[in-house]
């Protein structure tokens, strides 16, 4: 596919859930199932900017209309926790510029240093131990048969369920959160890699061993060559799974990171902000994809352009 047309739908991909979102948020007869208050009326309980319900607004205003008092007036309005995406972006602008109410609270640009300090520790540590032990389990049998076994079975166990135990011997603070990034990505990332390794073409291993390769260097100089683009590939994917366990595992031990943002903002019914922190994980999430894909390009230059994201 042309690079044009191929441009086009990738942006499409993000400008149909926005236009959707935009439609949901602006037009009142597709999903308005609120009513905000503008005048309470003689309503004791409503105030200002309150948001009720249609049926409840309906049985006041026909009450008040009954007694011959003054009826609320309001407009048709979304819940609180579904924001608009002006509002959205707003809150962009202001969650970075807006001094916590704490001193003990961090700035958000602190908080998002933090989580990605707790991506970067765990998923190196995961990676340093999972990929030479998949590319090993996926090249020999013998590995294979004494690692995967026991990594098939852990991989099932839920990665939260160590969370007591990580603060317990890690301490509260971010040994316990990196750890679990670590339980969550290596047990699957040895397995990704064990399979791809297997993947490899056997006539560059048969050719090799013909040309008296054996042992390491078989290894060093044609498994890990031959394979490497493909982990690489692999390895982006699995950084995508780490990203999922981050709110996870920053509940652990002392609140911090955009977990801690998220938990405070819902808490005062801020979703704006909320919208704005997850989107702000995902939107660096797609930034350091599209960063390594870019280093790849450059590193295995000889890939084919389809591989390409």
């Amino acid at each position: 596919m042309d690079s044009r047309p191929r441009l086009f739908i990738s942006t499409m991909s993000f400008v149909l859930p926005i236009l959707l979102w935009s439609l949901v948020s602006y037009v009142p007869f597709l999903w308005h199932p609120m009513m905000k208050i503008q005048s309470a009326g003689d309503v004791s309980y409503f105030k200002e900017d309150l948001l009720v319900t249609r049926d409840v607004f309906r049985i006041e205003t026909e009450k008040m209309q009954a007694e011959g008092l003054q009826v609320p007036i309001g407009i048709r309005a979304n819940p609180v926790y579904l924001p608009a995406p002006h509002e959205v972006v707003e809150a962009f602008y202001t969650s970075f510029t807006t001094e916590p109410q704490r001193r003990s609270e961090k700035w958000l640009h602190e908080s998002l240093w933090s989580s990605i300090q707790v991506i970067f520790w765990g998923f190196l540590i995961s990676s340093v131990i999972g990929v030479p032990l998949g590319i090993m389990a996926g090249t020999y049998d013998f590995f294979s048969r004494l690692f995967e076994p026991f990594i098939e079975f852990f991989r099932y166990l839920p990665a939260p369920a160590f969370g007591a135990l990580a603060v317990a011997v890690l301490g509260i603070y971010q040994a316990p959160k990196i750890a679990i990034i670590v339980i969550g990505t290596f047990f699957q990332q040895v397995l990704v890699i064990a399979n791809t390794t297997r993947k490899l073409d056997q006539g560059l291993l048969e050719a090799a061993q013909t040309l008296g390769a054996s042992g390491h260097s078989l290894v060093s100089k044609v498994v890990i060559p031959g394979v490497l683009p493909d982990v690489y590939r692999d390895m982006r994917i699995l950084l995508g799974w780490a990203w999922t366990y981050l709110i996870v595992a920053e509940l652990i031990g002392t609140s911090s990171g955009i977990t801690w943002f998220i938990t405070q903002q819902a808490r005062y019914n801020n979703f704006e902000n909320v919208f704005a922190a997850i989107m702000m994980i995902g939107i660096l999430g797609l930034g350091f994809d599209m960063l390594l894909a870019a280093i790849g390009r450059v590193i295995f230059p000889y890939q084919k352009k389809e591989d390409k994201q």
